[in-house]
């Protein structure tokens, strides 16, 4: 096997790097304190083609592969997670969806401008009573004969306040059960669409998250993704990619928490010396290493996967699985080794750790990780 990255891949790792650093770090502890939006910031990124990574370069993205996507991901990550939460969203859910399923016409009216980030996109199938459950939609979807009448609720939205291109997941006929579920396209500004108050998060505190109301709203035939009833696979399929989006920002936040817990304990003395120099943070160090290493195979392999046109329900799973609990670990412990001052803002390990935990909750909760691992294994 070989393990080492092409030169396009290093190129890709640097440039995010180096915009996490220059762009995303200053400011990154104001943005969380008063949960402002990176406006200008996603705006950056969609100039520097990270928000249509994996869509082809006529439809305005920057035509990379998944394993891209993973290394800028980690890079983004390490520096602002409610940056890279606004990327994953883009790239894993909204773009790959538009262009994997979508007609033509989606493709040349939605999928260009989001590729460039000229425009940003939001995924909504959770709902009150249906997160992890996306079988029992509540919101409705009822064919009128050239439009579908939608009417329910979403919430958890990220980007919910500032997107401008919704896929929304809804019932159509409940008969069907799963069998009856679509997909549409839904714009802001649509009449009986509205956008609810901003939610008070623990972490990722920058980034947008919004219940959304939907009263008589019209949309348009034209704006269904795939076949009446394939809305339930939609989902599916597209949350599989998205795992790997957040594995990767999981693995970022680990990274990120790791190097800064690694550098304060080479300036930091106590009894006398560094105290790196002594075993309990040095193991602390080596565990955590450990840990970040294995989370960045998994995140690599299911890339690997998706790139080579492999099932990666299972390693994507894995990925998001294992990185979330890394990120956890990870970002405790750095906390640990800073004592006192890990409890501080400045710092940044706070951030890290309170951030860490929604990667073990969104798209799909560990729970639901270890759910879709024992279906597949026990197939075998």
């Amino acid at each position: 096997m070989d393990f080492k990255l092409t030169e396009e891949h290093l190129m890709i790792q640097k440039a995010a790097r180096d915009f996490a650093q220059t762009e995303l770090l200053p400011g990154v502890i104001e943005r969380d304190e008063k949960q402002i939006f990176p406006t200008e910031h996603i705006k950056k990124m969609g100039e520097l083609g990270f928000l249509g990574m994996m869509v082809d370069p006529k439809y305005g993205g920057s035509g990379l592969d998944t394993i891209s996507y993973v290394l800028a991901m980690e890079e983004i990550s390490k520096i602002d997670a409610s940056a890279s939460v606004v990327m994953s969203v883009n790239n894993s859910l909204v773009c790959w969806g538009l262009q994997t399923f979508g007609t033509e016409e989606q493709k040349q009216k939605y999928l260009t401008r989001l590729a460039t980030g000229e425009i940003i996109g939001a995924f909504c199938l959770s709902e009150p009573e249906a997160g992890s459950d996306a079988t029992s939609q509540k919101t409705t979807a009822i064919d009128k004969g050239d439009h579908y009448l939608l009417n329910g609720t979403k919430n958890w939205i990220t980007n919910g306040g500032t997107a401008d291109v919704y896929l929304v997941i809804a019932q159509t006929d409940i008969d069907k059960k799963h069998r009856g579920i679509n997909a549409l396209i839904v714009e802001k500004g649509m009449p009986g669409f509205e956008i609810g108050a901003k939610e008070q998060k623990l972490g990722i505190r920058g980034s947008d998250t919004h219940s959304l109301m939907f009263t008589d709203v019209k949309v348009p035939k034209e704006n269904r993704i795939g076949e009446d009833g394939f809305g339930f696979k939609f989902a599916m399929k597209t949350l599989s990619g998205g795992r790997i989006g957040i594995a990767s920002q999981a693995l970022g936040i680990a990274s990120g928490a790791y190097e800064l817990a690694k550098k304060y304990s080479k300036e930091r003395k106590a009894f006398g010396t560094e105290i790196c120099n002594h075993q309990a943070i040095a193991f602390k160090l080596a565990d955590m290493a450990v840990q970040i290493e294995a989370a960045r195979h998994l995140c690599l392999k299911a890339a690997w996967d998706k790139d080579n046109g492999h099932n990666y329900d299972l390693s994507g799973a894995m990925a998001k699985l294992h990185a979330s609990q890394t990120a956890m670990d990870v970002t405790v412990e750095a906390v640990q080794v800073h004592g006192g001052n890990g409890y501080v803002k400045e710092y940044h390990v706070e951030r890290l750790m309170r951030d860490a935990k929604i990667t073990q909750i969104y798209e799909g909760t560990s729970e639901i990780q270890k759910i879709v691992i024992s279906r597949s294994i026990l197939a075998e």
